[in-house]
């Protein structure tokens, strides 16, 4: 805990200045920030995600099996338009007399709106597939964030002391006095 703390903070005297004061070399604190956020995200998350995918995986099967079982039903719905199709070419050829025209005008409005509600079930099939793709990802997202944010939080109220919280005070306000005395000191030497 203490290194952890002492890379952060620069503890020790300086030999020029002799003060507290922050560590700013990036190179140092970068590298251990970084790795403190994806050991907590990879400890905490790995497990929430698994189940929210698992879910997700569970909910999208379904959606297929019900986009399947209406295909199914477009499927039927084609195969009962052939047969209505097939009974009306067989009436058809009795009325050829008195009205072939009207019964083939019958014929292609038969085929053109099976296709035409085939061709819907299929666009709808395919956008809900697609909206519950990017709703389980955005929900994966959510939650890994939400989680993640909650376990750090977690991790770092219980790390916090009450000795770490009084020295990062102190240190802080050591900081602040020297920083005030050189600002007064190079003020001095411009007059």
């Amino acid at each position: 805990m203490k290194n952890i703390t002492d890379s952060f903070l620069s503890l020790g005297y300086e030999e020029s200045a002799g003060s507290f004061g922050f560590n700013t070399d990036i190179l140092a604190t970068n590298p251990i920030n970084i790795s403190v956020v994806l050991g907590v995200l990879i400890f905490f998350g790995k497990g929430v995600l698994n189940d929210l995918l698992d879910n997700r995986k569970q909910r999208i099967l379904s959606t297929i099996r019900n986009s399947e079982e209406l295909r199914r039903g477009a499927i039927e719905q084609l195969e009962r338009a052939r047969t209505r199709l097939q009974k009306v070419e067989m009436e058809a050829d009795e009325y050829r007399i008195n009205g072939y025209s009207e019964i083939e005008q019958e014929k292609r409005n038969l085929i053109n709106a099976t296709f035409d509600s085939l061709e819907q079930l299929e666009n709808y099939k395919n956008e809900t597939l697609i909206f519950e793709q990017q709703r389980a990802i955005n929900q994966v997202r959510q939650r890994v964030f939400q989680q993640a944010l909650q376990g750090a939080l977690g991790t770092l109220n219980s790390c916090l002391t009450s000795e770490l919280h009084a020295r990062t005070i102190s240190a802080n306000i050591g900081i602040l006095s020297a920083n005030i005395g050189i600002l007064g000191t190079v003020e001095e030497k411009r007059d």
